[in-house]
């Protein structure tokens, strides 16, 4: 089971393909382990070496409630990680919605000497907008006083189109579906949650050297483009691609083949 001893805690990893440079692949509040690989966008193994990870606090990833959880923290963790695996430049970072968006821009502003490029989605990069924060907050609440599967519900609803959930809200739904790793574990979402809160790199954007791509979902009614546009104008040079109907989670067969050809079109263009 790979396992190592990063930044003072137990971190579990993945390494998928075997070639190429390196990818460190984040989404939000999950993880793509212990199977979920199968989520990747098609066809990026084949060509990179795609490091995924258990943040602190979920999947076999231990934690030390003692520090204070911080977008920093988990940047560090993921520094340490590429550096244990003898990744030390041409690194793409992948940050698919949500908390690993935000690492990845720490990433690429404190060591622009290991990154090769970084796309983010579904990101923020200061908390300014109230909107954003209610959403998170209710989320948290939910959670805490009403239970994960309520929690679980609420967020469903609100990062996939109603077209989708209506069709799919069966087997979305349950201890099987998303968000699964955060059951039974609300410390490590609680924790999770005031990192995100606290991200503020707007006056940072700026030293990002790397070339950028930032995705904008028209339909994310949590992430959507009032806060990715911000993190597009702000870094020199990056570029900005629409998707008119995709939500917080890009979801179905035809949207997922559409969305891998962008990553990978985008891979192709900074090798």
């Amino acid at each position: 089971m790979p396992i190592a001893r990063i930044n003072d805690h137990n971190m579990y990893y993945e390494v998928h393909g075997t070639k190429g440079d390196p990818v460190l692949l984040m989404g939000g509040w999950g993880t793509f382990c212990h199977g979920g690989d199968g989520h990747l966008p098609r066809g990026l193994t084949d060509n990179h070496r795609v490091v995924i990870i258990d943040y602190r606090g979920i999947g076999e990833s231990d934690d030390d409630l003692k520090l204070a959880p911080s977008i920093d923290l988990y940047a560090e963790d993921a520094i340490q990680l590429l550096a244990h695996l003898g990744f030390t430049q041409n690194v793409h970072l992948i940050g698919l919605v949500g908390m690993g968006a935000c690492i990845s821009q720490v990433i690429a502003i404190k060591r622009p000497d290991l990154v090769k490029s970084m796309m983010n989605m579904g990101a923020w990069c200061d908390t300014t907008d109230q909107h954003f924060v209610d959403h998170i907050e209710i989320l948290r609440i939910t959670h805490r006083d009403a239970g994960w599967s309520a929690f679980q519900r609420l967020v469903c609803i609100l990062s996939f189109t109603p077209e989708y959930y209506n069709a799919n809200y069966q087997k979305l739904l349950g201890p099987q579906g998303p968000w699964r790793e955060l059951n039974g574990r609300f410390a490590a979402h609680d924790r999770f949650i005031n990192a995100c809160l606290a991200h503020n790199v707007t006056a940072q954007l700026k030293n990002i050297k790397c070339p950028s791509l930032i995705v904008h979902s028209h339909l994310d009614i949590v992430t959507g483009p009032r806060l990715t546009k911000p993190i597009e104008h702000g870094i020199p040079g990056a570029k900005g691609i629409d998707l008119l109907d995709v939500a917080h989670v890009v979801a179905g067969k035809e949207q997922k083949i559409k969305f891998a050809k962008l990553v990978n079109d985008w891979m192709a263009s900074v090798a």
